[in-house]
């Protein structure tokens, strides 16, 4: 069984480009029909945009879990990283959480239980929480059942 990696979801991200291209289109729109000339803080507006979706971008670029045959790997960070490696056999509580409107979208937060010192490890905003959900409690059955000998 190979490894699976799950990172936060692009859903929201390629939407915030999309509307950053509609009020750029409608900005032209605008500009051609009804304003003569363009407010010199225009494109003050458009780079601030770009930025902030951007900066969201390289933000989800920064998390990763991994979900290994006997162990979760959860990294953060471009440069610096942090990372967290837990046993399988260590998770507790498989838990996802999603308000209305994640369900909309099918995103939601997977949140693990684990034993020992640091309990909860939480990734938020990922597309199809529920089979992530179950994809973990099946491989920590087998992570189990390995240890036993079963």
């Amino acid at each position: 069984m190979s490894d699976l990696v799950v990172r936060p979801t692009l859903k929201f991200i390629h939407a915030a480009y999309i509307a950053i291209l509609v009020l750029i289109l409608a900005g032209f729109v605008a500009r051609y029909y009804y304003v003569p000339a363009w407010p010199k803080w225009t494109p003050l507006i458009v780079a601030v945009l770009l930025l902030w979706v951007f900066v969201r971008q390289l933000r989800r670029m920064a998390r990763k879990l991994t979900i290994g045959v006997e162990k979760l790997i959860y990294e953060e960070g471009l440069l610096g990283k942090s990372t967290r490696t837990i046993p399988l056999a260590k998770v507790q509580d498989v838990r996802v959480d999603q308000s209305l409107f994640d369900r909309l979208f099918g995103v939601g937060r997977v949140s693990m239980e684990t034993a020992g010192g640091s309990s909860r490890l939480t990734i938020a905003a990922i597309d199809s929480p529920r089979q992530i959900a179950d994809e973990i409690d099946s491989r920590q059955q087998q992570a189990m059942a390995g240890r036993s000998g079963v």
